[in-house]
């Protein structure tokens, strides 16, 4: 090997190095997806969740009561199974959110007990609205961020054929000092799969909230004179 060549190749080991430093920490999948807001022209691919919940950091927990950018309030949930992983209580955060932006207008919601990435949820006017999830992704970059994407299809079951639809939503949460969690969604509803994978597809519609999620206190415990003997 001749030397003007070596000393090139030596030059580029120590400058390659240098200069992907100065470029940064190459950007996760779903930070990329963050990037390509609002421009989503189809959903995301993302892995199918079989028969597999998504689990959150431990610091999800417990009982929270969550404040929305468009002044919903409503209690949250999640908790702690026997392996030690947690995830939510779907039926019951579904049927909170729903309450508080439908009011007596959603009847109830129930989850499929053979699978906890599908619900229904009962509507008035003899509607009842199927959610299955069919993909996800999950990121944990840091002791405090955590990052989840699912994809899910809606069927909403109707007086005549039935409405089809496909839903990502993206969401970010962040563990603050407080003890509080803030959190940011990003949403798009898209018409009917069906499309080639080269094909964008018809966004219906789409969004951004922000949310915020305090801790819900214990219930204290009964003084002893009131239990039930």
């Amino acid at each position: 090997m001749g030397q003007p060549l070596l000393a090139v190749i030596l030059a580029l080991v120590v400058w390659l190095p240098a200069a992907q430093a100065l470029a940064g920490p190459t950007p996760s999948p779903l930070e990329t997806r963050l990037d390509q807001w609002p421009g989503w022209s189809r959903p995301a691919a993302l892995r199918r969740p079989g028969r597999e919940d998504l689990t959150y950091p431990v610091w999800f927990a417990g009982e929270w009561l969550a404040e929305s950018s468009d002044g919903l309030r409503y209690p949250v949930r999640f908790r702690r199974r026997a392996d030690g992983t947690v995830v939510g209580d779907r039926a019951f955060n579904a049927a909170a959110v729903g309450r508080a932006a439908l009011g007596n207008a959603l009847l109830g919601v129930t989850d499929d007990p053979s699978n906890p990435n599908r619900q229904i949820a009962l509507l008035a006017g003899d509607q009842q609205l199927e959610s299955t999830v069919t993909g996800r992704r999950s990121e944990h970059p840091a002791d405090d961020l955590f990052l989840a994407d699912e994809r899910s299809l809606q069927v909403l079951h109707r007086a005549g054929p039935p409405r089809l639809s496909e839903v990502e939503t993206l969401s970010r949460y962040e563990l603050r000092p407080d003890g509080s969690i803030q959190a940011t969604q990003w949403q798009a509803r898209f018409d009917p799969p069906g499309g080639g994978p080269a094909l964008g597809r018809t966004v219906l519609g789409s969004s951004r909230l922000s949310l915020r999620l305090e801790p819900r206190p214990a219930a204290p415990a009964a003084p002893p004179g009131d239990r039930a003997s």
